[in-house]
C-alpha cells in the first residue's frame, strides 16, 4: 500500500501506468490496494487522467518522505558492507 501511495505522491497516474511503476505488481493486488485507498478517502479516480490522492492522501506525503529517508540512511551501511565483503573475497 505504501508503494501505491508513495507513486501517486507528485502526479495522477492511470492503472497500467501505477501497475507499471509498482513494478508490475498483479492486477488482482493493485485493484485491492487502490480499492482499500478509496474507500479510506486517500485515493480518488478521475476519468480524464486516472489516480490521485486526495487532500487527506497528500497529507501523508511528509511522513512517507520521512520513512523514505530514513530507509536511505538505514541502507547506507548495509551496501557498505555488501561492498567490503565483495572486495575482501575479490582480493582472496
Amino acid at each position: 500500500m505504501l508503494r501505491v501511495l508513495w507513486e501517486l505522491g507528485e502526479e495522477g497516474l492511470t492503472f497500467r501506468a501505477l501497475r507499471a511503476r509498482c513494478n508490475d505488481m498483479s492486477p488482482s493486488v493493485l485493484n485491492r490496494r487502490i480499492r482499500e485507498l478509496r474507500q479510506a478517502g486517500i485515493l480518488e479516480p478521475r476519468p480524464a487522467d486516472g489516480y490521485h490522492l486526495t487532500q487527506e492522501g497528500r497529507s501523508l506525503l511528509p511522513a512517507l518522505r520521512s520513512i523514505g529517508q530514513w530507509a536511505e540512511r538505514r541502507a547506507a551501511p548495509s551496501r557498505r558492507l555488501r561492498r567490503a565483503r565483495t572486495q575482501y573475497h575479490r582480493a582472496r
